[in-house]
């Protein structure tokens, strides 16, 4: 008996071990999904710019890292002590000017830098509504709690969001003509819309990737996180206690089924060995200069070691670095 509804994952035209390259742009579910990658110790890039979530505002980061834009006074405004950018999420802002405009800067630079090296760009795409300054009808990737009145909110179009995937498409291959793209839609729904308003806006999203697909099939894949959750984790054991984000545990699923899609042979159980390593790196340790401990850290240093040099591309240099401390090193 099949008693749930089996999401088909795609053939992925490319695959993962230790020595690719990731970066992860969009929503949250971005940021939730690209911690598991991050945690095992995947060379991983995660929105360097903070959280984006539509079509319009993702183009835009796209073009600025593709230009090399350098952000000056101009980009940026002060409210409440606190400078920030449009272009932005508040995690960038800072209470000094100078600050601010370093990070935003520094985020350009490091975003095209990675995607010189990049082997593929994962896109979480949230929502198909978008802010726009009234003033100049500019979008805003975020509205840094300012008046509501500055903005209209509108879904846009499915060929105003396909042809901003379209031009970030371009970006990359600009950058990095050998990059994978992979275009997700974020299961969280945003119910301040209503259902329909919803499903409006997650179709759009759905749509315009088709669109991007059939024009770039060879670069453009798509991986069918909304569908995962919506078939088969379609129970709300698997939300948090909010009944819009995901629990750890379904994202722990779609964490897997990205692995069975895109992962090289083997390199599910290099993940078994990280993992394990991984916890005794977060092990908890109160008197580091025991005997005890000594002889902990000069094991995992070892094992580090091994690791290492049983698997190509994987730095564990930083954690060797935490276990010296223990040795006085």
């Amino acid at each position: 008996m099949e008693l749930f509804t089996k999401v088909d994952l795609p053939q992925a035209g490319f695959k993962i071990d230790y020595t690719k390259h990731l970066m992860f742009v969009g929503s949250c579910f971005a940021q939730n999904i690209s911690r598991r990658f991050v945690d095992l110790k995947f060379d991983t890039l995660v929105n360097p710019f903070g959280v984006v979530y539509n079509p319009l505002s993702i183009c835009q980061m796209f073009n600025n890292i593709a230009s090399g834009r350098q952000y000056t006074e101009k980009d940026i405004f002060c409210d409440h002590g606190k400078w920030n950018c449009w272009d932005a999420h508040s995690s960038l802002s800072n209470r000094k000017k100078e600050e601010c405009l370093l990070n935003l800067n520094n985020a350009v630079v490091a975003s095209a830098g990675f995607l010189k090296k990049a082997d593929a760009v994962f896109i979480t795409l949230g929502t198909a509504y978008v802010y726009f300054m009234k003033q100049s009808g500019v979008p805003v990737s975020n509205c840094h709690r300012e008046d509501s009145s500055m903005f209209e909110r509108r879904l846009i179009s499915v060929e105003e969001a396909a042809k901003a995937l379209k031009n970030v498409v371009e970006n990359l291959r600009e950058i990095n003509p050998d990059v994978n793209v992979v275009f997700t839609v974020s299961p969280l729904r945003h119910l301040n819309d209503g259902a329909h308003g919803n499903n409006l806006s997650k179709s759009t999203l759905h749509l315009a990737i088709v669109q991007v697909q059939s024009r770039y099939p060879d670069v453009v894949s798509y991986f069918p996180s909304y569908e995962i959750v919506m078939d088969e984790l379609r129970d709300y054991r698997f939300y948090d206690r909010d009944m819009v984000h995901l629990s750890d545990v379904a994202e722990d699923f779609i964490f897997e089924k990205m692995g069975e899609t895109y992962f090289c042979e083997g390199t599910f159980a290099c993940v078994e060995q990280v993992k394990k390593f991984m916890k005794a790196v977060n092990h908890r340790v109160v008197d580091t200069g025991s005997p005890k401990n000594r002889g902990f850290a000069e094991k995992h240093i070892a094992m580090a070691e091994n690791l290492m040099e049983q698997i190509p591309g994987l730095d564990l240099h930083k954690e060797i670095e935490q276990f010296q401390v223990y040795l006085g090193c």
